[in-house]
């Protein structure tokens, strides 16, 4: 009786969890579509910086941050004279009847007319890099492809390196002609997988002395040896592929218990390589796009994670309230015979 109400409970909060994420999930992919089209249509009037722009600012504020004239904003957006600047583009945009989205990229378009084509905008003015972006930027422009190489390799082994931010500022190097397409690509594919290849090798010739030190902070002993074993031998292809671009941040656990459980290396391989090289063209490609406007990209990809942490947790919770209906007809059998 304990067990089943336990199991009741249990039920009741994976289906909460589960409707929790589906309503993150929409948010998320809202807050992600409307990121991207201010970063595409702010580069698409030649200002990127202007990607920061939302329907909450002031006009004021959108002026004096940007440095233009009040009066010529107003102006530029067909504003009658007496418009006061504390009233916000969101106000503006309801008045209009057009949805705040479409008046944020007219206010992006005023603010690049207004603003003179040799005016550079100032980084730490505009929000574009900060302090941490800054550094790894440097290192980059320094030494570009080798730098590139050695983060993606010893990020791919599992030390706590931004590979991310550093592929998404190679990417707005490429778009400012400081590094090229084919090589930053063909370095960043080749870097991460030689890390993954490693974390493989490692787990593949492991001594058994070695897998019963690590193994329980793994979670590979016992029981869940064999689970695991099992786990890479049905789903081995989707679990390196998925840790190689939904949830990268584990690749180099995966790697090491796919080199454990003995999986097949050339599987591992050709899942590796599709995996990296669809991750490098999403990281490589956004940053293309964003240019020197790494800030308003990091908000992006900070929706994207949230996408993918809430259709994990709907997956999870899911899988378990689904899970009598996928039980085999045997295990089905052994619940009620016990």
């Amino acid at each position: 009786m304990e067990k089943a109400e336990r199991s009741t409970i249990l039920r009741w909060v994976a289906g909460v969890v589960f409707a929790a994420s589906l309503v993150a999930t929409w948010q998320f992919v809202e807050r992600a579509v409307r990121s991207y089209d201010l970063l595409r249509s702010a580069t698409e009037v030649g200002l990127p910086s202007v990607a920061g722009i939302r329907p909450w600012m002031t006009l004021g504020y959108v002026a004096t941050t940007y440095d233009v004239s009040f009066p010529g904003l107003a102006e530029s957006l067909a504003l009658p004279n007496d418009t006061p600047e504390t009233m916000t583009l969101g106000a503006i945009s309801e008045s209009r009847q057009v949805s705040p989205l479409d008046f944020v990229m007219e206010v992006q378009a005023a603010v690049a007319g207004l603003t003179p084509a040799h005016m550079p905008v100032d980084p730490d003015e505009s929000g574009a890099t900060t302090k941490k972006s800054d550094d790894y930027l440097s290192v980059l422009l320094a030494y570009r492809y080798p730098a590139l190489a050695l983060l993606l390799l010893v990020g791919a082994i599992g030390l706590p390196v931004p590979t991310g931010f550093s592929t998404l500022l190679a990417g707005s190097m490429v778009a400012i002609g400081e590094m090229t397409w084919p090589l930053a690509a063909g370095i960043a594919v080749a870097a991460s997988v030689s890390g993954d290849v490693i974390g493989y090798a490692i787990g593949r010739l492991a001594d058994e002395s070695f897998l019963a030190r690590i193994g329980r902070w793994l979670g590979y002993s016992g029981r869940r040896k064999a689970r695991i074993n099992s786990i890479f031998a049905r789903w081995g292809g989707l679990t390196i592929l998925m840790t190689r671009t939904l949830v990268s941040h584990l690749s180099s656990l995966a790697s090491l218990l796919a080199g454990i459980s003995r999986y097949s290396f050339g599987a591992f391989l050709g899942f590796a390589l599709l995996g990296r090289a669809l991750w490098t063209a999403a990281y490589l490609g956004l940053g293309y796009v964003i240019g020197n406007n790494v800030e308003a990209a990091g908000t992006f990809l900070q929706h994207v994670t949230g996408i993918i942490l809430s259709l994990g947790a709907m997956l999870i919770a899911g899988s378990y309230l689904a899970a009598p209906w996928l039980a085999s007809p045997a295990d089905a059998d052994q619940k009620t015979d016990a």
